[in-house]
């Protein structure tokens, strides 16, 4: 295979419909960091978005942000009531994982289209509602599983379908961080090691990217999964501050990933197949330039990327779609089953056996 004709063009927007001038209007519920250093500023970039409401339980860095970027703040209750509803199209819902769906209810209701960040809620059953909530109310939803969009995992796929490295044999990655220490000083972000509000710890958070970004390069899901989980730090006597799993995917394929709360900044993820492998790393982090490796006939290929800003692809990829009147992914389904893996990954971590019934009974 030519790699230099496959990769041409490295950030080709392939999924791009809209051609018109229409812009839509998001209310961002919850103004903690990642919206503030990540989605704002992608919502800025990309076209046919813009940010006009803001909604934090915080009325103070509501308002500090509102008027540093020309919007309009709401208190939690004001949104509910519906206060400046015809302000915004869309909304995107980046709070803490158990919050989720009572935000997605009052914009489902107001008849509102939703981007809501990943994991989708703090269980599969809340996860489920939610789903059913949108679908109800006739709304679209896409869940903000960033790394569909960026390009270097786009042409990763098409390779992998291209049957470049032949056929898949086994999937391994990572993703760790010092969770708690790079948060120090910014209590809004401790939540994470609240179960009620969480849902899980390393799992929930860092470990769903390499599943689901695995899922979304084989086009393949979980059918078992065998798990530890554990604590080693007091700061996570609530949440497991690790995790790793041994799961099998459709087609018989091994996947080995691990994820860790409370240790050195890492991602990567490896696709190896009987002729060659597709090696990203970095990986999953927003805030790092992601890497690209080919390996085949024992020759390694170091590809040069086109880096995107994730956010900016993801607003930019859900405006068009909305505007184009096409359905977004990955969608509420899609994300419920990440929810019902997770599930089963601590249902064997407690049993120490391993699960074969992921998705509803």
């Amino acid at each position: 295979m030519d790699l230099d004709e496959h990769f041409g063009d490295f950030a080709r927007r392939d999924w791009e419909r809209y051609d018109g001038a229409a812009t839509v209007r998001f209310a961002l519920i919850g103004a903690g960091w990642f919206t503030r250093e990540w989605a704002l500023p992608g919502i800025d970039r990309a076209d046919h978005t813009e940010a006009t409401v803001v909604v934090d339980v915080d009325a103070e860095r509501a308002e500090a942000l509102a008027d540093d970027h020309g919007m309009t703040a709401l208190t939690p209750a004001e949104f509910h009531d519906g206060v400046a509803e015809t302000e915004y199209d869309a909304v995107y819902v980046c709070t803490p994982n158990a919050t989720h769906l009572e935000y997605v209810e009052t914009a489902a209701a107001a008849g509102k289209d939703i981007l809501c960040e990943k994991p989708m809620e703090a269980d599969a059953t809340r996860a489920a509602e939610l789903v059913e909530t949108a679908q109800d109310a006739g709304v679209s939803l896409m869940v903000g599983y960033r790394m569909h969009l960026d390009p270097v995992v786009r042409r990763s796929k098409e390779l992998i379908e291209a049957g470049a490295i032949g056929d898949v044999v086994q999937v391994h990655s990572n993703m760790s961080q010092r969770m708690v220490a790079e948060l120090e000083g910014d209590a809004s972000d401790q939540w994470r090691l609240d179960p009620d509000l969480a849902g899980g710890g390393a799992m929930m958070d860092i470990g769903i990217y390499p599943l689901n970004t695995t899922r979304f390069l084989l086009d393949a899901d979980p059918v078992e999964v065998s798990a530890e989980t554990g604590s080693t730090h007091e700061e996570f006597a609530d949440v497991e501050e690790q995790v790793a799993v041994r799961s099998t995917f459709e087609g018989g394929v091994p996947v080995l990933f691990t994820a860790n709360h409370n240790a050195s900044h890492d991602s990567f993820l490896r696709v190896t197949g009987t002729e060659g492998q597709i090696i990203i790393d970095p990986a999953f982090f927003e805030r790092e330039d992601r890497g690209l490796e080919v390996r085949l006939d024992g020759e390694r290929h170091a590809i040069d990327v086109t880096n995107v800003h994730q956010l900016e692809e993801e607003f930019a990829y859900f405006a068009d779609c909305v505007l184009a009147g096409r359905k977004p992914e990955p969608d509420g389904e899609h994300a419920l089953l990440d929810m019902q893996a997770i599930e089963a990954i601590y249902e064997s971590a407690e049993t120490g056996g391993p699960v074969t019934s992921i998705g509803p009974n």
